[in-house]
């Protein structure tokens, strides 16, 4: 016992001597994965700094001060183009975070465009009226400083810019790509390999015109090919005298409204609102690619009309109740009744919603629009009502937001206020169904209790469009069979 207690203290320090390395390579390690982090929080930070900006600050031939160019913005997911409308602020006017800068004719609505940093308006480029202006095309300039904005009078969007040089390198690599349009050949258009930049519209209309667009020079965002350039392309022809080398680079001329008609013409050319054009094609697409059937149900409204009447009566003014806005309650409890209905198909899924979101389709000087009544099935007729009425309101007014009318689970279009018997709606895509409205008239009906053996109803017809990949026909029965109650 007495050697091995002598032996203890050497094996202790020994242990000691060992374990000491260990430790230190133990901090070296923790010391370094602490430089480490460091220095990726600095990467991260570096990189927040510099990409989240688009638009990068430029400079011109001509040394024009520090400036930011303004695009149209994307205001709705389908939007590809845009018309501007009346400029909220003017030349020299200073802008603060939140401010409308310009009211926007989107594919949907008249929309504002709300300008989220400070600085001042030194140019508008792209005045009231213009129209078919591609996303990101230059429509404004804005200056930091206010002094700064005299120097921008005689500023043309064809000015050549080139980046600052304190720009970081992601700036400058957006801003040469952005200039790269203007330097390119008409055939510019091709680029990496064979492949054409062109928006889906400009391919429609390029397939329809039988246009090449390997020859159509692209003015859009980085050369790609916009509905504008396939309009104004002119096909090449035999070499005729040629032009002179200074007119190659002549930019695309705006759009001119049509000719006003003569007096012995018998007809007037309108030219059509962005609305207008995405209303074609989507209901050409729906008619086209959905397959619809129809079912027909017709309704008693006596009592509706005498619970109306009872409602407005207590009203006192305070709001009154229409036929439509019982159509859409019923609508929406006969969705959740027959939640099959309160689908939409997504390709390859299909989408049953939890919640009846409920589109009323209203005219509006410009065209139909569908402003949706969110969650019905959990809302009264006092409620239904009165968020029918500002919607459609606003949607006539051009004063829309876009989640207020994009998206939803079932559609109502009403005609009866029209005198309309009964008409066949096409879906709004993607839902997979929608509910056409007639009036409501007076028939002659068989019964028996009656001295006569007939009585005067009120009746109204109602026809479902449904859509038969996501719709059975006796699943529209049984919603039919349910909104009649």
């Amino acid at each position: 016992m007495s050697a091995r207690s002598a032996q203890l203290p050497r094996l202790l320090s020994r242990a000691a001597k060992l374990a000491t390395p260990a430790t230190a390579r133990l901090a070296a390690i923790r010391a370094s994965a602490r430089q480490m982090s460091t220095a990726r929080v600095s990467l991260r930070s570096n990189v927040l700094r510099t990409t989240p900006f688009v638009r990068a600050r430029q400079y011109s031939s001509k040394s024009y001060p520090d400036h930011q160019l303004v695009g149209m913005p994307a205001l709705s997911p389908t939007m590809t183009q845009g018309n501007v409308g009346q400029w909220q602020k003017q030349v020299g006017d200073r802008i603060e975070p939140g401010d409308v800068l310009v009211e926007i004719e989107t594919d949907k609505a008249q929309m504002d465009f709300e300008y989220q940093e400070e600085g001042y308006l030194a140019k508008i480029l792209a005045p009231t009226g213009t129209k078919d202006l591609g996303i990101d095309q230059p429509v404004a300039i804005i200056v930091e400083n206010e002094a700064d904005v005299a120097a921008f009078a005689d500023y043309s969007p064809g000015a050549k810019t080139e980046a600052a040089p304190a720009q970081e390198t992601v700036a400058k690599e957006e801003t040469k790509e952005a200039a790269a349009p203007a330097k390119a050949a008409p055939s510019q258009a091709v680029e990496s390999g064979d492949r054409i930049f062109a928006s889906p519209l400009a391919k429609m209309l390029a397939k329809e015109k039988n246009i090449d667009l390997a020859q159509v020079k692209g003015t859009g965002p980085r050369g790609r090919i916009v509905k504008a350039d396939i309009e104004g392309f002119v096909a090449p022809v035999a070499e005729k005298a040629a032009p002179a080398p200074a007119a190659k680079a002549a930019k695309p001329a705006p759009k001119a409204a049509p000719a006003a008609p003569s007096v012995s013409a018998g007809f007037t050319d309108i030219p059509l609102t962005n609305m207008r054009k995405v209303i074609a094609t989507r209901l050409t697409e729906a008619k086209s690619t959905i397959p619809h059937y129809y079912l027909t149900q017709n309704i008693t409204m006596d009592n509706v009309n005498k619970l109306r009447k009872s409602l407005n009566s207590a009203a006192n003014g305070s709001y009154k109740l229409s036929v439509n806005d019982f159509v859409i309650k019923a609508a929406a409890s006969a969705l959740r009744d027959v939640p099959d209905v309160n689908s939409s198909w997504q390709g390859e899924f299909v989408r049953q919603h939890h919640h009846a979101d409920i589109a009323v389709a209203a005219s509006t000087p410009a065209g139909l629009i569908t402003p949706i009544v969110r969650t019905c099935d959990a809302k009264g007729l006092k409620a239904i009502s009165s968020e029918v009425r500002d919607l459609v309101t606003r949607a006539r007014a051009n004063k829309l937001k876009p989640e207020e009318f994009q998206g939803g689970s079932f559609t109502v279009s009403n005609l009866g206020m029209f005198g309309i018997s009964s008409f066949s709606a096409i879906i709004n895509p993607p839902h997979a169904a929608i509910l056409s409205v007639g009036t409501t008239e007076s028939r002659l009906v068989l019964d028996e209790a009656s001295e006569k053996g007939f009585k005067a109803v009120e009746n109204m017809s109602v026809q479902l469009s449904a859509d038969h990949r996501v719709v059975d026909g006796a699943t529209g029965a049984l919603f039919l069979k349910a909104f009649k109650g």
